[in-house]
């Protein structure tokens, strides 16, 4: 048996955790057609490299999160609890890092992604994945915690993160976790946002087309939600409005409708509820 202390280069994580302990999380799970949205990366490719898989999802669900501002809002407990609905959309993108030697999560957010393009969103996603953590101005402030006294790291992340007005630029107001570089099916996170998505691994798998079973390039798609900030039937139908928007992008009447090179500029999901 070794012990030794709490590593200091995960205490961000542990503060993380012991800040989403109120959260009331939900699990929803999808399994989305990904023909279009590879069809799409392969013409991007053509013209100079196609965006990651979870660039496309980041894309949809910004758009569709824009959409459904009950669903992009923030909550904050206590003796008077209040909920901020938010007029921009901003995505926290988990990241598996080293730092120090220890390899830790990190977490990068993207200010105003349902207005970004989708060649600009996966710039900034290969931007932070190629990064050195221990010098990127973004993860200052992990490394601010890092450094600090445990009691006063507690302190610190929670003065950063519970304010409502913070959240956007703190924490996000919708989570994205990938694990698709892993042979896994489902993999369900809680992000901290009223809305996390969890990414398995794109393989083809059997679908039904026109009667006939034919193999498709499938994403195991999860969404969390924060049972305290929204019921399941908003949660659903956020859920099943990024699956459209991703089996029919770059077609007619689908969401990311724009160039090949993936520069569609913002629009709503692909289909609209009564």
């Amino acid at each position: 048996m070794r012990a030794e202390p709490f590593p200091r280069e995960r205490r961000h994580t542990a503060y993380f955790l012991r800040g989403i302990r109120a959260c009331a999380p939900v699990f929803l799970g999808a399994e989305v057609d990904m023909t279009a949205v590879r069809h799409h990366r392969r013409t991007a490719g053509e013209q100079g490299g196609g965006p990651s898989t979870v660039a496309y999802v980041l894309y949809a669900a910004a758009r569709v999160l824009a959409a459904h501002p009950e669903a992009n809002a923030a909550l904050r407990g206590g003796l008077r609890p209040r909920i901020a609905h938010y007029d921009t959309v901003a995505a926290k993108l988990a990241l598996d890092k080293r730092t120090g030697g220890r390899r830790v999560v990190l977490s990068a957010v993207l200010p105003d992604v349902h207005l970004m393009g989708l060649r600009d969103i996966a710039r900034s996603t290969a931007r932070f994945r190629a990064g050195d953590p221990d010098t990127m101005p973004e993860f200052a402030g992990v490394r601010i915690l890092r450094r600090l006294p445990a009691p006063l790291g507690r302190l610190a992340y929670r003065a950063g993160t519970r304010p409502l007005r913070r959240r956007p630029a703190t924490t996000g107001t919708f989570s994205v976790t990938s694990l698709g570089h892993r042979p896994l099916t489902w993999f369900h996170s809680v992000g901290g946002t009223t809305v996390t998505l969890g990414l398995g691994a794109v393989a083809d798998r059997p679908v039904v087309r026109g009667g006939a079973v034919t193999a498709a390039p499938v994403l195991p798609l999860s969404l969390t939600f924060d049972h305290r900030v929204i019921d399941g039937a908003e949660a659903a139908d956020v859920l099943g409005d990024i699956k459209h928007a991703l089996e029919n992008f770059g077609r007619p009447g689908g969401d990311g409708g724009g160039s090949a090179g993936g520069e569609a500029g913002p629009s709503g999901p692909g289909r609209r509820h009564p």
